[in-house]
Formats: structure tokens, C-alpha cells, sequence
């Protein structure tokens, strides 16, 4: 299975869009996870429309409707694979034990908030950060994450857009 992860998208907001690239993955992924920072309802209905079903977690930056709407943590299953979601991780000290230590059991975490991409393991689990396929802030790049799910095993690709 294909899985198109993204994060703090801050959508809508003046002129921006998501690169061309990024929506081609989404439409043509078998799921979509967003890490949350959505931001207005009406970009969840827009990623809703691509076809592919959405598994969202609510951010700071979200209106409260979203905030009431989408729980603020969630474990999907996605195959055997089991992930977690969370969009703010905390401080950098500690995160990665922290976080496996908040999802018991998941093979990944996926998160967001830092803007930074992340695709590596702690012990057996995966920690991904898709970072931002909008607003790169402090990363090199726009990006966003594809995760093939066979099994309980994933295979993450980080995939970026140009500054």
C-alpha cells in the first residue's frame, strides 16, 4: 500500500498551493496522513476530493473547527503496520524515546510542528516528520513522506519540492 504523509500544510493562505508534485502523490496514494496544522476546514474537503481516504490529526494552528473535529493524536492501522500520529513531538532532548514510549506497539510515529523531515528508527519503530510541502522554514526543502506499507514493514521515501 502507498501512503502519502504530509504536515503543516497552512492551507489556504494568500496565493499558496500545493507543488504539482505533491498533489499527483496524494491523489494517486492509497491514503493520505496529515500530521496536522491543516489550518481552515475547507483544505481537509479539498484533500478529501483527491479520492483517496484521509487519516488527520488536528495542530495548533487549526481552527477550532478542525480542532473539534479531528482528535489532536490517533494510531492507524495500514495493513499489519500499526502508526501513530501526533503533530506536536515536544522538545528535541529525549523526543525519540518519548514518542515510542506514547505509542506502545505502533511500528511508526508520524508528527509534524518542527517543520523538519525525519525518516529514521528508533529501536524497531520509525519516527517521520513529512515536514512541509508549503512552508519549509529552517529544512533545505518543501517535502512531504511516501510510505509503502507490505506487512508490518514500511519503507519511507522523503520527497522534496526545491526551496
Amino acid at each position: 500500500m502507498i501512503v502519502a504523509v504530509v504536515s503543516d500544510t497552512h492551507m489556504p493562505r494568500g496565493l499558496r498551493r500545493l507543488p504539482d508534485e505533491c498533489v499527483e502523490r496524494l491523489t494517486h496514494a492509497e491514503l493520505i496522513l496529515h500530521a496536522g496544522d491543516i489550518v481552515l476546514r475547507s483544505f481537509l474537503d479539498e484533500l478529501l476530493a483527491l479520492g483517496p481516504p484521509v487519516a488527520a490529526i488536528h495542530g495548533n494552528m487549526d481552527e477550532e473547527e478542525l480542532q473539534l473535529k479531528l482528535p489532536g493524536e490517533r494510531i492507524v492501522d495500514v495493513e499489519e503496520a500499526r502508526i501513530g500520529m501526533i503533530h506536536d513531538p515536544g522538545p528535541a532532548a529525549g523526543r525519540a524515546a518519548r514518542l515510542t514510549a506514547r505509542f506502545p506497539g505502533c511500528d511508526a510515529v508520524v508528527y509534524g510542528h518542527t517543520h523538519e523531515p525525519r525518516a529514521d528508527r528508533h529501536g524497531d519503530v520509525w519516527l517521520l516528520n513529512p515536514g512541509s510541502p508549503t512552508e519549509r522554514r529552517r529544512a533545505p526543502h518543501r517535502s512531504m513522506l511516501e510510505l509503502v506499507v507490505e506487512g508490518r514493514e514500511l519503507r519511507p521515501t522523503l520527497v522534496t519540492f526545491g526551496p
